[in-house]
C-alpha cells in the first residue's frame, strides 16, 4: 500500500474529555502524524499524550490567550486557516467548533471526523439557555454577537464545503451534517474503554439483581459507600446536561443518588439537593468504575451527540434510564439494557423509576452491548476507511 503522510487537527486542548480521548486514540493509529490545535494547556493533558507533537496556531503566543481563550471563539477560524498542509496526503480533522477550517490543496484528502456541527452557531437559542445567558446581556448580543454568529455560521458553511469526507459520530450528528451542511457523512462511532471494566465480575445469578461484586484496591477508602441501593449520575455540571431534572426526582422519591462531576452548575445543584444526594466532586478513573459497578442503575437526563458515559455504565454491567433523545437513542437497548423516559421533565424521570426494576436487567447483556462500541473496532473502522479513500485519491493523482 501506498505511503500515506497524514495530519491530525483539533480544536483546542484547554479541558480533557470525550473528543480529546479519540484524538489520543487517533494519535495511536497513526504514531508519526503531527497534532495540530488552535491552542492547549499542558497541564490538562495526560501522561500518555504525544506532546512533542502538538503543533499549535498564532494563539498560543498572544498574551493571556489560555485565559480567554473562549472570549477570542471568533479568531480560532483564522488560526486553522494559517497552517500549511501542502506536504501532506491527508488531513483528518477532529471538531465539534472550527478545526474543519484548514484549507487542503487539491491533492491532499481532508477527511472530518465531526462531533457535531458548532452548537453555538447551529443551535444558538439552545445553546444559550443551556448556559443561562444574562437577559442583562441581550442588548449586546443583538448589536454586537449575533451579527458576529451569522458571519461564523457562513464561514462555517463554507468551510464544511472544503471536507472531501466527513465522518459523523451517530446518527444523531450525521442528520445535523447533512441539515447544515448538506453533506452525506459516513458513521464511525466513539469508543468505550472496555480495558477499565475488565476486572469487573458480572453477576450471572438470574435469582438475583444484576449487580456487579464490589472490588476493592490497595490504598482505596470507600469507606462511606453503601453497597447497593443508591443511582448514579457522572456528568459535568452544565445546564444541557439536566442533573437538575435527577435531582429534583430524586428529591421527591428520597433515595440515594450519587453524583460525580463538577461544573459551573455545582454550587446551584448543591443547594438544591436534600441529604439523600451526595456530591462526589472530581474522582480518580479507579474510584469512577468502582460506583458504576456498585450502584443500582445510571441515570442519564441529557440529550448527547454520541454519550459515552451511557456506555461506561453499561460497559460495568449496569441499566440505564436515560432521556429517549440523541445519541442514547443508539446504544441504549429498551427492555435489555435500561428504559428511557419521554419527556424531558422530573416527572417522566420519577414515573419510570417507580416502575424500574433492577432485576430485570442482565448484566452480561449490558456489558455485551458496550462491547459493540470497543477501541479495537473504531481503530479498524476509521483506518480502514481513511486507507481506502487516500488510495482512491492516490490513484487519481498519481
Amino acid at each position: 500500500m501506498q505511503c500515506m503522510n497524514i495530519a491530525i487537527v483539533h480544536d483546542d486542548f484547554m479541558q480533557w474529555g470525550g473528543a480529546e480521548r479519540l484524538v489520543l486514540a487517533m494519535a495511536e493509529i497513526w504514531p508519526d502524524a503531527p497534532i495540530y490545535t488552535a491552542i492547549y494547556d499542558e497541564s490538562v493533558l495526560p501522561k500518555s499524550f504525544p506532546k512533542s507533537r502538538l503543533v499549535p496556531s498564532f494563539l498560543q503566543g498572544l498574551p493571556l490567550s489560555k485565559t480567554f481563550y473562549r472570549q477570542l471563539f471568533f479568531l480560532h477560524p483564522l488560526a486553522f486557516e494559517s497552517f500549511n498542509f501542502n506536504e501532506f496526503d491527508v488531513v483528518l480533522s477532529s471538531t465539534t467548533r472550527f478545526a474543519k477550517s484548514v484549507i487542503t490543496q487539491p491533492q491532499t484528502l481532508h477527511i472530518c471526523y465531526c462531533n457535531t456541527p458548532p452548537r453555538f452557531l447551529w443551535m444558538t437559542k439552545n445553546y444559550l439557555q443551556t448556559k443561562n445567558f444574562n437577559p442583562l446581556l441581550w442588548p449586546f448580543y443583538r448589536l454586537i454577537l449575533l451579527p458576529l454568529l451569522s458571519y461564523l455560521r457562513l464561514h462555517d458553511q463554507t468551510a464544511a464545503q472544503r471536507v472531501d469526507f466527513f465522518i459523523a459520530n451517530s446518527r444523531n450528528v450525521a442528520a445535523r451534517i447533512k441539515k447544515y451542511y448538506n453533506r452525506e457523512p459516513t458513521v464511525i462511532y466513539p469508543f468505550v474503554e472496555l480495558a477499565r471494566f475488565a476486572h469487573i465480575r458480572m453477576d450471572t445469578n438470574e435469582n438475583s439483581p444484576s449487580v456487579s461484586k464490589p472490588i476493592r484496591t490497595k490504598n482505596s477508602d470507600y469507606s462511606n459507600l453503601d453497597k447497593l441501593g443508591y443511582f448514579l449520575v457522572v456528568s459535568r455540571l452544565g445546564g444541557h446536561k439536566r442533573v437538575d431534572l435527577a435531582i429534583e426526582a430524586f428529591n421527591k422519591l428520597g433515595w440515594q443518588l450519587k453524583i460525580v462531576g463538577t461544573g459551573p452548575e455545582e454550587k446551584k445543584y448543591k443547594k438544591m439537593a436534600k441529604a439523600n444526594i451526595e456530591f462526589l466532586g472530581q474522582i480518580s478513573d479507579e474510584k469512577v468504575v468502582y460506583y458504576y459497578q456498585n450502584c443500582t442503575a445510571f441515570i442519564y437526563p441529557q440529550e448527547e451527540d454520541f454519550g459515552i458515559t451511557a456506555l461506561e455504565a453499561m460497559a460495568a454491567g449496569k441499566p440505564v434510564i436515560a432521556f429517549k433523545g440523541g445519541g442514547a437513542l443508539e446504544t441504549v437497548v429498551p427492555g435489555t439494557t435500561g428504559e428511557f423516559f419521554y419527556p424531558q421533565s422530573t416527572d417522566a424521570l420519577i414515573s419510570v423509576l417507580k416502575n424500574f426494576n433492577p432485576m430485570k436487567y442482565d448484566s452480561t447483556a449490558c456489558h455485551t452491548q458496550a462491547e459493540k462500541f470497543s477501541r479495537e473496532r473504531f481503530a479498524k473502522e476509521l483506518k480502514v476507511f481513511i486507507e481506502t479513500k487516500h488510495q482512491k485519491r492516490y490513484h487519481h493523482y498519481g
